[in-house]
């Protein structure tokens, strides 16, 4: 990337240069390819075939020359090319499910990382401010010692405040590097990829998604990916019962075709038409075993769907309740963060007025650079499980990033 990043192209570089798509997209493929051969059973089949012979015969040898061309086509099998074309199709559309459920993944994770490292910038900075305010009160303390008006324990704590703050915006700024190596990654390229990030502007968070949410997680049932490929895996064991036990049934095939022959120089053609019907008489009891493993699978696959729908109601639940508290957060750190400024500002002023002391200072630029944090983390969160509840929805797509890129929260 040779321009600054925002959230949008962030996604873009996950999808398409992330090996999990291609692997996803390969699948789908190997699937449609299964629903191709589930079709060829009900075309006609074409096969020929040449033989050339050398036949002894008393003391003589001749030569057999054969050709053949015959078709045939299975006309009735009681519905087992029906249900295993039935089973590939309701695959295929589990494939494909599962595929937009990994996508959706994958988009949280590309949102995860680029907004850890939005969150580990503004730590720096906010390391950094911090560390110069620590400064100023180093520098106060300093001046103050220096004048005959300041004790060498003031002196002494400002000065450990002041390291403390260095070794902290070290710390953050060593986050951020692993935080853009991930986001590095996610994005298909190599963690020491040079990567710049758009400035974010200040978070406004809404209340949109505060509906119903019995309504929410009705909507999930309906919408989740993952499930929508688990109600298509039911389907497919089901037509798998069915062909397990059409497989145990009888089947007529009709072949025609022209055949030829020549031995020792006489030729001869001919040509044959038939009926071939394959009645199952007695196969070990195969059929019954297979229907009995067919109907388990299905029965499997049904208790997987149910504990699944349980799943989805819970991560709505989890993720709306997440979010809600996020919300009250981030507005609560606002709020937290002016008081702090305020705060820090007095008590410095007075400090070099004379007349508070450095550990007043001291304790409101602690309170500041925690509060910062705080504020940091609830937009963090704010963002995180803002994309987590979609995702619970089986809605999380480029929609969710359409207010932030026209400037709206």
């Amino acid at each position: 990337p040779s321009t600054p990043l925002s959230a949008v192209d962030v996604l873009d570089l996950a999808i398409c240069n992330n090996p999990q798509t291609r692997e996803l997209w390969a699948n789908a493929r190997a699937q449609a390819a299964l629903v191709g051969v589930s079709h060829s059973a009900w075309m006609p089949s074409l096969n020929s075939k040449a033989a050339l012979n050398r036949i002894k015969s008393d003391d003589r040898y001749e030569t057999q020359k054969t050709a053949s061309l015959t078709v045939s086509w299975l006309a009735f099998d009681f519905g087992a090319r029906q249900a295993a074309l039935t089973n590939a199709e309701q695959l295929l559309l589990a494939s494909l499910a599962t595929q937009q459920a990994s996508i959706q993944s994958l988009f949280l994770a590309a949102l995860q990382a680029y907004y850890t490292a939005q969150a580990s910038k503004a730590a720096v900075e906010s390391a950094r401010q911090a560390e110069v305010a620590a400064k100023t009160s180093f520098n106060a303390a300093e001046t103050r010692y220096r004048v005959g008006t300041g004790t060498p324990a003031d002196r002494l704590q400002a000065q450990t405040a002041f390291s403390q703050s260095t070794l902290n915006r070290i710390r953050a700024e060593g986050e951020a590097r692993n935080a853009l190596g991930s986001l590095a990654n996610i994005m298909g390229f190599a963690p020491q990829q040079a990567i710049v990030l758009q400035e974010s502007a200040p978070l406004l968070p809404d209340a949109s998604f505060q509906r119903d949410i019995d309504q929410l997680m009705q909507d999930a049932r309906k919408q989740r990916p993952d499930l929508l490929a688990a109600e298509s895996q039911v389907r497919a064991a089901q037509a798998n019962i069915d062909l397990a036990k059409a497989q145990g049934r009888p089947t007529v095939t009709l072949t025609s075709g022209p055949a030829w022959q020549e031995t020792a120089g006489i030729s001869s053609n001919s040509g044959s038409l038939g009926v071939a019907v394959n009645v199952p008489i007695f196969s070990g009891f195969e059929t019954t075993y297979r229907v009995r493993n067919a109907e388990a699978q299905a029965e499997s696959k049904l208790a997987q769907r149910d504990r699944l729908q349980q799943q989805v109601v819970l991560d709505v639940w989890k993720a709306y309740q997440s979010l809600t508290t996020a919300t009250q957060s981030l507005q609560t750190t606002n709020d937290l963060v002016a008081s702090a400024e305020q705060s820090e500002k007095v008590a410095l002023g007075r400090y070099q007025a004379g007349v508070g002391n450095v550990i007043d200072v001291l304790t409101a630029q602690t309170a500041l650079a925690s509060a910062r944090l705080q504020r940091i983390q609830a937009t963090l969160d704010w963002n995180v499980y803002r994309a987590t509840l979609a995702l619970a929805m089986g809605a999380l797509d480029y929609s969710l990033l359409q207010g932030a890129a026209e400037g709206r929260p």
